[in-house]
């Protein structure tokens, strides 16, 4: 793929940022790059692009670590069609690193392992600046974009760097994932990628990556969700107990978050003695990273954006009355986030 036909004034930023990140690499040792612990597609399309940017610039091989598991069909049909190379986290030895990149997550976010004694040299992200991410030798955080992987697209145009038919997938179903084909949160970079991308994206890897086979545990789940759901007005609360992999929570959020009469879902489920959360939402009024931020304060951590965001309590053993006081905690806080203390709450399905 070619970058001839970009408007070189749209991809100024783009160009002083990855200019002066790359001069501060130049000469520097062991570079890696780290991302969720659970990756979605955003960070992992992120990390492939700064990988061959460093790759093409500086001749520079990065290692992309993640801490958890990829537990999402779609996400494994990603990294296997796509044959990413990841490593875990803790086969780093980090005496031998120089430099630490760190995509779509911020340190103390909640979602990732990285240690919090080790300095992160470059940090790329489009969720809200943190406090502790001041402290990050170079910081490129843009909020008004709707996905980290669209900055990255930007600095490879702006390096003049071809992008290949399975990078190009890989940022391409980035930003279809993540935007929901550019209906939630896009703004214009992200269009102006997901357009330029489209015909060069491998479309048979698309269509493996979005049909990927589930296992029964899939559907269990969702099934389990749905007898677990209550509906208070325009607020929808789903709570999948005990789940397989985390991302199921924000899988089923986004999907019910199309139902009828709804405009806010929180979406709950029990993974490694910690409850794991989705916040979705259709309200343009509802920032969801800020309210998730308040609701978990003092007992986790969260983060997000307007309309997104995720968080997980932590310590919660899998018990009946533990898993009941958490989802009452949580539903309690936002329904008067949502100035909705006195509706009358229903169930999705009525028990038989």
């Amino acid at each position: 793929m070619t970058t001839d036909n970009c408007v070189p004034e749209c991809l100024q930023r783009s160009k002083e940022h990855s200019d002066r990140m790359l001069e501060w690499l130049q000469g520097r040792g062991k570079t890696i790059i780290v991302i969720h612990d659970n990756p979605d597609p955003d960070c992992l399309a992120s990390a492939m692009a700064l990988r061959h940017l460093l790759a093409m610039k500086l001749s520079r091989d990065a290692v992309i670590t993640f801490s958890g598991m990829i537990g999402r069909s779609e996400n494994i049909a990603m990294a296997k069609e796509l044959e990413m190379t990841l490593h875990p986290l803790s086969t780093v030895d980090m005496g031998e690193v120089s430099a630490v990149c760190m995509l779509d997550t911020q340190p103390g976010t909640g979602n990732n392992s990285f240690p919090p004694d080790c300095r992160v040299d470059i940090l790329i992200d489009h969720h809200p600046l943190r406090e502790a991410s001041r402290a990050c030798r170079w910081v490129d955080i843009r909020d008004d974009y709707g996905v980290t992987a669209t900055i990255l697209y930007e600095y490879l145009v702006a390096q003049n760097i071809t992008i290949g038919t399975k990078l190009a997938t890989a940022l391409f179903y980035a930003i279809k994932s993540e935007t929901q084909d550019l209906g939630r949160e896009a703004n214009r970079p992200d269009r102006d990628a997901y357009l330029r991308l489209f015909p060069v994206a491998n479309k048979r890897i698309l269509y493996e990556i979005t049909h990927p086979k589930l296992p029964v545990e899939y559907f269990l789940a969702i099934h389990s969700g749905l007898e677990n759901t209550m509906i208070y007005g325009k607020l929808l609360v789903v709570n999948l107990m005990a789940i397989c992999f985390p991302e199921m929570v924000a899988e089923v959020a986004d999907y019910l978050v199309r139902l009828e009469g709804v405009e806010t879902v929180l979406g709950m489920g029990h993974y490694n003695d910690e409850v794991i959360l989705s916040l979705r939402t259709n309200d343009s009024l509802f920032n969801a990273g800020e309210v998730i931020r308040r609701l978990v304060a003092g007992r986790g951590t969260a983060g997000g954006h307007g309309m997104m965001a995720g968080g997980k309590l932590g310590h919660v053993p899998f018990t009946p009355a533990a898993l009941e006081e958490a989802e009452a905690f949580l539903t309690q806080g936002l329904l008067r986030e949502l100035s909705l203390g006195d509706v009358v709450p229903t169930r999705l399905i009525k028990p038989r």
